[in-house]
């Protein structure tokens, strides 16, 4: 039991240490690219793995959290309600892990998008006001869904024959 656990909180701390670098890393080449209203933040499609492992849960919600509270552009409430979107999103895709349709995780893929385009798409309407609700929405689940539906497909793929080494 205390192997597994230690074992779970490993891959947590790692997978939020991946978030952070990446969107970090992003945010200094491709400034804005990660935070702003239309994003696709390359970290986001570590979000695959939650259909490997539940440690994934609380990395990327860690991860999402140490983020937005290092970065210059995330305003206090973007600390907990993109911790919350992401949070949610994580724990719907591990619910959903096993829905395929033609060999993907088709709905699980979409819960990210979901989230954060209710959630994020509403902050940025309270914060910003430069465009109307349902924008903002379209535009943070159009970033989501880019991510999740090209590196994240790709990195479910590439991890899927190692699931049973890296994550049994």
């Amino acid at each position: 039991m205390k192997k597994t656990n230690t074992r779970s909180l490993a891959y947590g701390a790692v997978i939020a240490a991946l978030y952070v670098v990446l969107t970090l890393l992003q945010n200094v080449l491709l400034p804005g690219t990660a935070s702003m209203a239309v994003q696709f933040r390359v970290s986001e499609a570590l979000c695959i793995l939650c259909l490997f492992t539940p440690s994934a849960i609380g990395g990327l919600s860690l991860g999402c959290l140490l983020f937005n509270l290092t970065a210059a552009s995330a305003l206090p409430l973007d600390w907990f309600v993109g911790t919350a979107a992401t949070a949610l999103s994580a724990m719907a895709m591990y619910q959903f892990r096993n829905l395929r349709l033609w060999k993907i995780p088709v709905l699980s893929l979409l819960m990210p998008a979901v989230f954060n385009g209710l959630l994020i798409g509403a902050e940025l309407t309270v914060y910003i006001k430069e465009f109307p609700l349902w924008i903002n929405m379209l535009c943070v689940a159009a970033g989501e869904l880019g991510v999740l539906l090209t590196l994240g497909i790709g990195l479910y793929f590439a991890l899927l024959p190692l699931k049973d080494r890296l994550f049994g």
